[in-house]
């Protein structure tokens, strides 16, 4: 969520000819990644949960492609959009894991998982 506010207004100060552009691109990308994770939790099936945990991994590369390329056109500075990179890695990270299954096969545990 808190990407999510960090990607809003970072992109308040893009050129007014990108709001639909990249600008909607950028912010799209950025509430899906929340979304993804929120609808996938309420599913009631791990194969579920796992679609829409990588739905949420392919917003998160998105944010990432669309940062490097505003960057280059320089609608923001270097080191704002290597923060916001550093954060997106960061979720990237915990999205993609460590995980393990725990006994039953269709609960998911972080890793060191512990048993209940």
């Amino acid at each position: 969520m808190k990407l999510v506010t960090e990607i809003y207004a970072v992109t308040q100060r893009f050129p007014s000819e990108e709001r639909y552009g990249l600008t909607n691109q950028l912010r799209r990308a950025a509430v899906s990644v929340p979304s993804n994770i929120a609808e996938g939790q309420a599913r009631f099936s791990q194969k579920e949960f796992h679609h829409f945990l990588s739905q949420a991994r392919g917003s998160l590369v998105e944010i990432e492609t669309q940062l490097l390329i505003a960057k280059d056109l320089k609608y923001i500075v270097p080191a704002k959009a290597e923060e916001l990179l550093v954060r997106a890695d960061e979720l990237g990270r915990i999205l993609n894991g460590p995980y393990r299954l725990n006994q039953d096969p269709r609960r998911l545990t972080p890793w060191p998982f512990t048993e209940n």
